[in-house]
């Protein structure tokens, strides 16, 4: 748990260095652009830069600790069955999630401005949709959760990696949902010991809601898409297409998972 809290703090630390590394070049744009050195400009331009560089480090530090090296099943391709299934489940997850969450909208969302600010530029945009899934699961389950499941049982380790998770975000808005996708991932990733899977979701999660953000701004979020009628209908669909696709997920052990051939 110790290490797990520790790598937690060292990404948050490896944030501040980015912002350090950015902030002097982002004042410096700002001073040519404007011809002077507004401060607020130089922040609004350094949120992109600073989230890039904290990914990079924190990254390096992963890889010289050896958390992301020697492990033969961490980038493994996971059988195709097994990897549709998890889409399946982790798009069922989303949607549920995202009906719980549109019933707690008096959480406060203290990073609305951040997102903002970040979506308004392409390297932002990547950082959020692509470069942060990716290196936030090197962390959380190719670091931490690894970690936990030395330490403790499985569900223990699955709960707490996902707790965890959930608490990282620092955003009323974002913790809840956090935490109860983490639990999915976490167990995806104990299932195969590979990243593909919960790569692929926290793309596909951060991804599409960035799209609705960009290309349909008055949807607030995934429920709103199939909001008709029968949305307590698609509310029971999604429920059961989730534990159909947990059910075939469990059959599957670790060395059919590490495989490309059909089952």
């Amino acid at each position: 748990m110790i290490a797990a809290i520790k790598l937690v703090l060292v990404y948050f630390l490896m944030q501040i260095i980015g912002a350090l590394f950015a902030g002097p070049f982002c004042l410096l744009y700002a001073y040519f652009v404007c011809g002077s050195f507004d401060m607020d400009m130089a922040r609004e331009i350094a949120v992109a830069p600073t989230m890039l560089l904290g990914f990079v480090f924190m990254g390096l530090y992963l890889w010289r600790k050896n958390y992301l090296t020697g492990d033969k099943h961490l980038y493994s391709p996971v059988s195709l069955p097994y990897l549709a299934w998890s889409l399946l489940a982790g798009m069922a997850s989303m949607y549920i999630i995202a009906v719980l969450m549109s019933e707690l909208t008096f959480l406060p969302d203290l990073l609305d401005q951040t997102f903002d600010l970040l979506q308004s530029g392409w390297l932002g945009i990547l950082c959020i949709s692509v470069l942060g899934p990716i290196l936030e699961e090197l962390l959380f389950r190719g670091a931490i959760t690894k970690e936990l499941l030395r330490r403790y049982s499985p569900a223990k380790a699955i709960l707490l990696s996902g707790l965890i998770f959930g608490i990282f975000h620092l955003n009323p808005a974002q913790i809840i949902s956090a935490c109860l996708i983490g639990f999915l991932l976490a167990w995806l990733y104990y299932k195969t010991r590979s990243l593909m899977a919960c790569i692929l979701i926290h793309i596909m999660n951060n991804g599409l809601s960035v799209y609705l953000s960009l290309k349909h701004p008055e949807i607030e979020d995934m429920t709103h898409l199939l909001r008709n009628p029968y949305a307590v209908v698609w509310v029971v669909v999604f429920i059961v297409l989730l534990l159909l696709s947990l059910k075939k997920l469990n059959k599957y052990n670790m060395s059919e998972t590490n495989t490309t051939t059909e089952l």
